[in-house]
């Protein structure tokens, strides 16, 4: 049970870094003008909002999980 959620918490762990990656990517295309509220919001600018936003739930699993598992560690 115990390697079980490690092994899910490198998984979380993972996926928030991606997420984390490819948010500042998206973020890096988003242009001066977007950044000053002017016009519509880019598709740019709406991967990098959903892929913070990914990151988050990602990191919140991820605390989750350590949680389980201290948890788990003071019951035995």
């Amino acid at each position: 049970m115990n390697t079980f959620l490690v092994i899910l918490l490198i998984a979380a762990m993972i996926a928030t870094v991606v997420a984390l990656i490819r948010g500042i990517v998206a973020f890096l295309k988003v242009t001066e003008a977007e950044l000053k509220g002017e016009g519509p919001p880019s598709a740019a600018s709406l991967k990098s909002n959903k892929m913070m936003q990914f990151r988050i739930f990602f990191q919140a699993i991820a605390v989750l999980i350590v949680v389980v598992i201290m948890f788990a560690a003071g019951r035995t």
